[in-house]
């Protein structure tokens, strides 16, 4: 349960969180609105968020152990956890304090599994931070959390850093940039009206508006048990400033920012004899699934935004 005012805090957080990714995403407007022309929602209101997500970086100071700190205050429980072999990440799953608030997906880079040279770009930046900034943040103060998750932490990289780490890691790139930037909210697909609410049938609305979606590992990424199913958008692109070399002007170079996620997640089979208007979160299938997150992490990968 969660008090009064740590309800309101979060809501601040949250509000502020969506705000600032949506003015940087254009598609996320986009697709409201493509909802809303075709008579699928009322209002943006009527979409449930299912999730939302974060990359960090696994070095001293910074990585999961200390963001996690601001939503487990706010009365979120970390879940299962997930490797990315591959990858090199390591990510959680966070229960929400109440069923209306999204459930949070959160993920760190393994940076002491990448090469000699990825480590020193990577420490280049982050050493600078010496302490935990979240142990000197007032996590009561939503306006206050609002700001620092969208702060810098370190300096801006420099466009060869930035494409060093990119030939290397794109998670690293893209966290070395991007920092706390919300990397994807997910729109619950599940509980639009019918005729929208499986993945194939929404995918299908979103392919015919022109939307352009992550491929990898198929447009519809399923998990073993057919119960999650999720899709998501190419990450958009945004004309990025990078540090330039000592006495030198700054460069500019286009890369992947944040993208829109999309998951149906269905009624677990001890539940199926249950009305449609009775079925709450608790009756469909929970969690994640390291396949479909593995795939989808992709969104942000020049793969899908050099197509």
């Amino acid at each position: 349960m969660i008090t009064t005012s740590r309800q309101t805090t979060l809501d601040t957080v949250l509000n502020g969180l969506m705000r600032r990714y949506s003015e940087r995403v254009p598609d996320v407007q986009h697709v409201f609105d493509a909802m809303l022309d075709a008579g699928i929602i009322q209002s943006a209101g009527d979409v449930e968020n299912d999730h939302i997500a974060f990359r960090t970086m696994g070095v001293p100071n910074l990585g999961l152990a200390s963001f996690e700190k601001i939503f487990l205050h706010y009365g979120y429980e970390r879940r299962d956890e997930y490797n990315f072999i591959e990858k090199k990440l390591t990510a959680y799953w966070y229960a929400p304090p109440e069923p209306h608030y999204p459930r949070i997906f959160a993920s760190e880079l393994r940076v002491d599994d990448l090469s000699a040279e990825a480590k020193r770009i990577i420490h280049r930046y982050t050493a600078t931070v010496t302490s935990d900034p979240v142990d000197a943040l007032n996590l009561d103060d939503g306006e206050a959390v609002d700001r620092f998750l969208h702060q810098p932490l370190w300096e801006t990289p420099t466009l060869a850093d930035y494409q060093a780490l990119l030939r290397e890691s794109e998670y690293a790139a893209w966290v070395i940039y991007n920092r706390y930037y919300l990397n994807h909210f997910t729109i619950s697909v599940h509980n639009l009206k019918p005729g929208y609410n499986t993945i194939e049938e929404f995918v299908q609305f979103l392919e015919n508006r022109g939307f352009r979606l992550n491929s990898a590992g198929g447009t519809i990424k399923i998990s073993p048990d057919k119960n999650l199913r999720q899709a998501s958008t190419v990450a958009q692109l945004i004309d990025a400033e990078f540090a330039g070399a000592p006495g030198s002007p700054a460069d500019f170079a286009r890369i992947a920012s944040s993208y829109v996620e999309f998951a149906e997640r269905r009624v677990l089979p001890q539940f199926q004899y249950l009305p449609a208007n009775q079925l709450t979160r608790q009756h469909r299938r929970e969690g994640f699934e390291t396949g479909n997150a593995d795939k989808i992490f992709e969104s942000t990968f020049t793969t899908q935004t050099g197509k």
